[in-house]
């Protein structure tokens, strides 16, 4: 299974919940803080470790305010010494 997590710049978010609707996992949720700008902020629930890290939030996120980490997996099918990209981190990783 692929884990990934994101970091939230608050103070950027307007609480569209854009992200809320279109995330496949269901790990962004509202949370119980307001940004200096009066906002009602989102938050990554990952008392599961249920995010992937598939970027679908920084996608459709109009204020950028996403940061996406995904964890590489190494395949053994890639080989001993093959990295999946840059560094052995995914594309997302180099956001």
């Amino acid at each position: 299974m692929i884990k990934g997590t994101v970091t939230i710049q608050s103070e950027r978010c307007k609480g569209c919940q854009l992200c809320i609707l279109a995330c496949p996992q269901g790990v962004i949720r509202l949370s119980g803080c307001y940004n200096s700008r009066g906002y009602h902020t989102v938050r990554l629930d990952e008392t599961d470790r249920h995010c992937t890290g598939c970027a679908v939030c920084a996608l459709i996120c109009p204020d950028s305010v996403f940061t996406v980490y995904r964890e590489t997996s190494r395949s053994p099918a890639m080989g001993a010494g093959a990295k999946g990209g840059r560094n052995g981190q995914s594309a997302v990783d180099r956001q």
